[in-house]
């Protein structure tokens, strides 16, 4: 189905031809990397050279459990109106349901800091973030900067990028996005995907491929070959959304007749131009998906990765399904989460279906999942559907043509424009229950589980097509293959009546008006900047493979707190380190006892009195893990720690660009460390820490191990100048405040 190129490839004649078998030479490569169509477009946004990007986003875009951090965040730094447009959604903490007033207080402040610093605002439930940016706002050439991991507009020709929030600060204040020139990646599309399968089938089947090897790490997909115009617009939109699992940085598609036709179709007829890779373009490596070998698949639990095709998994499901249950049973830390009771007389039954947000609820996927279920009933059982169209636009689009009602007469149950199946704040699965849904992430915990309360589901990531077949099987899970249905044409007409009749438009039209604050939002709290020398204090140590953003700080009914940091900070590590707040301001306590009498206490200073501690240190908390900050940009990830005293984390390596650049936006150390195995309570000693930011190269430091000093090699890795101010200023509001003296 997927074939990985691990070395350069040149696309010619329309055909991928392995730089072995292109006999090109040397400047002939050179001027090939200049044909890709991702080249093109970073360079149109490129302030800096061609090596190192400093680059200027067209659209910034946020949600509720994101805007709030990032709007007083610049305003500490000197806001005065947003310089871009900048879209404002309301799709995460929509249901107002935890913490009182919480929710809407944020939504009422959200919509005074669109009118006074001049936003678009779009109020709950109306769409879900990215379905609305792809209706009103994407565009072929452009580039979009959301403070959401799954910002990907790469079908619509614009490449997009998900960071945490201190991104997104820095282009409200006119600095840049700096990152190397990345490595891209042609992703050659070929044949027709059959009848029943959809584009979260060959998304699974991507990440399957990838991730693990990480194949794709920080690297742009572009996206081209014959394949594409077998594919409606929605079919890519699909597909591109879930790029984000792979890890790659960004995303962008050749676009053609039917990208023109949906952007008309959504009155932005002026938004098209064709965009394709020259002749002769040349890219780092390639993939090669083959659309007519793609069969419906299935992610299980714990991970988007976690691929087989529904036949195989079907053909013998216990032992697949035992391997995750064990998973789970060392999350939970017992033996009571089953998964392999799910099995029964040789087939596999699961609880619950959903087809919602970004890649699940668009327009197709829920008319071909009503042509599935036609004249059909899920039954009166345990399995239940839900149903969430990805807008309003789209609702009504599915009212006219009669797919509701169809729904409807199913037992399916239909909801609006809602990110919580995703995030873990709707359709919450009950204890040991299966889920499969069209949504974007499976990641364990994150769809309302509390292993240290006793409760885990399991959710697993499928196709609508393929959810269809199951609710239409009374939820025995079934491939859309195996499925004989009549796939009806329906065609969508766009409402844009809708929006326009209560979408507050202001983008780049600030108006006098206050700040309304709800109790709940508060200030950052004051962070100092990074003493001459370092000693940190191991509070935490993460040993699986991959720590998530969720595992960080959880999402769920924790996101409701986004908008106050000191109250949310208390949730980080919740789910995987239940100790570890307690330990991180035990350690913030003595800093604070430093900070007023210029010595540690006592107790600490005999504890760590091997390591020779000079003055003019900083004591702070270091997590300690082996892969961590894969899945969600939320910068509340680094922030929760650094508002708990934390000054660094060391790792193999980071899972992601933007988890590491969370940490240097909030003044913490990214330092990687080899062979390194710390216990909880260990010290680790950097003398000259300044120095050590500034040159941005290895260095040793002191490692007090059970009582023996050790030395330990930590890096930093690349950092940019700015990047570097930032550390030693301690964070970027800092940064901000500093350069505005």
């Amino acid at each position: 189905m997927i074939k990985l190129i691990k070395n350069g490839v040149y696309l010619m004649d329309g055909k991928l031809v392995k730089e072995k078998d292109a006999f090109r030479t040397a400047a002939q490569k050179e001027e090939g990397k200049a044909k890709t169509i991702a080249h093109s477009i970073l360079m149109a946004h490129n302030q800096g050279d061609e090596t190192k990007l400093k680059l200027k986003f067209d659209e910034l875009t946020s949600h509720d459990i994101t805007y709030v951090g990032i709007i007083q965040t610049a305003k500490a730094s000197g806001l005065e109106s947003f310089p871009v447009p900048y879209t404002l959604t309301n799709c995460h903490n929509s249901l107002c349901a935890v913490g009182g007033t919480i929710n809407e207080d944020d939504h009422v402040f959200g919509l005074s800091a669109a009118k006074k610093y001049g936003a678009n605002y779009v109020p709950a439930h109306l769409a879900v973030i990215h379905q609305y940016m792809r209706e009103m706002s994407a565009g072929c050439g452009k580039m979009i900067l959301g403070s959401d991991s799954h910002t990907r507009y790469g079908a619509l020709g614009t490449m997009a990028v998900g960071e945490g929030g201190p991104e997104l600060v820095k282009q409200i204040l006119k600095q840049t996005y700096d990152i190397d020139y990345p490595e891209i990646v042609c992703v050659y599309l070929r044949g027709k995907p059959r009848k029943g399968v959809g584009p979260q089938d060959v998304a699974i089947a991507l990440c399957g491929a990838v991730f693990k090897k990480g194949f794709v790490k920080n690297k742009v997909l572009e996206f081209v070959g014959p394949g594409i115009r077998n594919l409606s617009q929605e079919y890519r939109n699909g597909i591109d959304v879930m790029t984000t699992e792979t890890t790659c940085l960004s995303s962008i598609w050749e676009t053609d007749s039917t990208t023109e036709e949906y952007l008309a179709e959504h009155g932005r007829a002026d938004a098209y131009r064709e965009l394709k890779a020259q002749d002769g373009a040349f890219y780092d490596c390639g993939i090669v998906i083959d659309l007519s070998r793609i069969e419906p698949m299935i992610a299980l639990p714990f991970h988007p990765s976690n691929a087989y095709t529904i036949r195989e998994f079907l053909a013998d499901p216990v032992p697949i399904l035992k391997k995750v249950e064990e998973q789970g049973r060392k999350l939970k830390g017992d033996d009571s989460f089953t998964l392999t009771d799910k099995v029964r007389d040789g087939k596999v039954y699961v609880d619950q279906g959903i087809i919602a947000g970004c890649a699940g609820g668009m327009y197709e996927n829920i008319c071909e999942a009503a042509d599935i279920l036609k004249e059909k009933t899920i039954g009166t059982g345990a399995f239940t559907l839900s149903v969430y169209p990805s807008s309003q636009p789209v609702y009504s689009a599915l009212c006219e043509n009669g797919v509701i009602p169809e729904l409807m007469s199913t037992g399916a149950i239909i909801k609006t424009a809602f990110c919580g199946p995703c995030f873990g704040a709707g359709d919450v699965p009950a204890n040991n229950a299966l889920s499969i849904r069209h949504t974007t992430r499976n990641f364990e915990s994150r769809e309302g589980s509390k292993p240290a309360g006793g409760q885990l589901a399991a959710v697993a990531l499928m196709d609508a097509r393929s959810i269809a077949a199951t609710a239409a099987n009374g939820g025995v899970l079934t491939s859309a293959l195996d499925f004989e249905y009549t796939k009806k044409r329906r065609k969508y007409k766009f409402h844009r009546e809708i929006y326009e009749n209560r979408v507050y438009r202001g983008a780049l039209a600030p108006m006098p008006c206050e700040l309304q604050y709800g109790p709940n939002i508060a200030d950052w709290p004051e962070q100092i900047a990074l003493g001459k020398h370092l000693l940190m204090k191991t509070v935490s140590v993460l040993t699986d493979p991959v720590t998530t953003t969720d595992e960080l700080i959880p999402s769920g009914e924790t996101s409701s707190y986004r908008s106050n940091p000191v109250r949310l900070a208390s949730f980080a590590l919740s789910r995987k380190d239940p100790m570890y707040v307690g330990r991180a301001k035990d350690v913030q306590k003595d800093e604070a006892v430093r900070r007023e009498t210029g010595m540690l206490p006592e107790t600490v200073s005999e504890e760590v009195k091997a390591l020779e501690i000079a003055e003019g240190t900083i004591y702070g908390s270091v997590v300690v893990a082996v892969k961590p900050g894969d899945g969600s940009a939320r910068e509340q990830a680094a922030s929760c720690q650094r508002v708990l005293g934390g000054v660094a984390n060391i790792a193999s390596e980071y899972a992601t660009k933007r988890y590491r650049s969370n940490l240097i936006n909030w003044g913490m150390l990214p330092l990687t460390a080899k062979n390194f195995e710390p216990a909880v309570g260990d010290y680790i000693y950097i003398e000259n820490v300044r120095e050590f930011v500034g040159e941005a190269t290895a260095c040793k430091a002191k490692w007090l191990h059970e009582g023996k000093v050790k030395e330990v090699e930590l890096a930093l890795g690349g950092l940019t100048p700015e990047e570097k101010q930032i550390i030693l200023d301690g964070c970027l509001i800092n940064f901000n405040k500093n350069k505005s003296l």
